[in-house]
């Protein structure tokens, strides 16, 4: 990536930086993918004027992230590492990262959770959404513990965990939305928890998973609705043959997922205690493929 030269930074907006100091001067442009993920190996390196600087400048990187559709997977466990040495006893929403070394390589399978209308819940609950927040989290780390995964990141609503196969990752997928189905929440509140399923073979560097299967199980996970269970092909043919008693796959159909070239079958997973009936996916539909003759 070239670097900016001072006349093309200069006609670039306030907007295309992620921090910009007292002084005004303006640190760590986002204008393009490119340079958010140039951003995102920086942070750690920049030196910000104080807690508050930094934290608007992460909130602004992170929007930027998802923005080119980037799962910044090592920049998130990096930046919860400091977020946990810099806690302070009180209110604020507990995160666990794990250390990268320790989490398993080869044929994976991911779990991605994530809040469905969090923003509404946080306006309605206030400062004790910190609350909710912690009590989904430890439902979904204790099934997630129980079947045998590991946690490798949690940040905002979102929570991801990795399993050496695929089936324990349904049977803790399975495990946590009963528990949810059947909570009670302040002020007679409705939380409901998505959750996206995928496998493939990812590359396990020192700040965490990279590669195209981190980002398939995060778009599989932004498709489904709150209390939806849904895996990919890969995921259900790795879980052939083994998956929970009971537990059952609808096809869903082909859909083109956000930043994906290739169109992926999902299935949604059934057993009882569990919700079935939901919208259409919030993924486009893809075309069937077209049969030879």
């Amino acid at each position: 990536m070239a670097r900016l030269k001072s006349s093309e930074r200069s006609k670039l907006p306030a907007s295309a930086f992620a921090y910009i100091d007292s002084k005004g001067g303006r640190r760590l442009p986002i204008h393009d993918e490119a340079h958010v993920r140039a951003a995102l190996a920086r942070f750690g390196r920049v030196s910000f004027e104080d807690d508050a600087a930094r934290e608007r400048a992460r909130k602004r990187l992170l929007n930027a992230a998802k923005k080119y559709g980037i799962v910044p997977v090592g920049f998130i466990t990096g930046q919860l590492r400091s977020e946990r040495e810099h806690a302070v006893a009180g209110n604020e929403v507990q995160a666990r990262s794990t250390d990268p070394a320790t989490l398993p390589t080869g044929f994976v399978t991911f779990l991605l959770t994530d809040i469905e209308g969090s923003t509404a819940l946080l306006t309605k609950l206030g400062d004790g959404y910190a609350g909710l927040l912690n009590d989904v989290r430890a439902i979904v780390r204790d099934a997630v513990t129980e079947a045998g995964g590991r946690e490798v990141d949690a940040r905002a609503d979102e929570f991801f965990a990795v399993f050496e196969e695929g089936a324990p990752a349904i049977q803790a997928a399975v495990a946590f939305q009963r528990v949810l189905t059947g909570r009670t929440w302040p002020d007679d509140l409705t939380c409901q928890v998505r959750a996206g399923i995928h496998s493939g073979r990812p590359t396990l560097t020192d700040t965490g998973y990279i590669g195209l299967s981190v980002h398939t199980a995060a778009r599989v996970c932004a498709a489904a609705h709150g209390g939806q269970i849904v895996v990919s092909g890969k995921t259900r043919k790795a879980a052939e043959g083994s998956v929970p008693a009971g537990v059952r796959f609808r096809s869903l159909g082909r859909y083109r997922l956000q930043g994906l070239s290739q169109a992926e079958t999902l299935y949604q997973v059934d057993t009882e205690g569990l919700a079935a009936d939901f919208p259409p996916l919030r993924a486009a539909a893809a075309p069937s493929p077209a049969r030879r003759r």
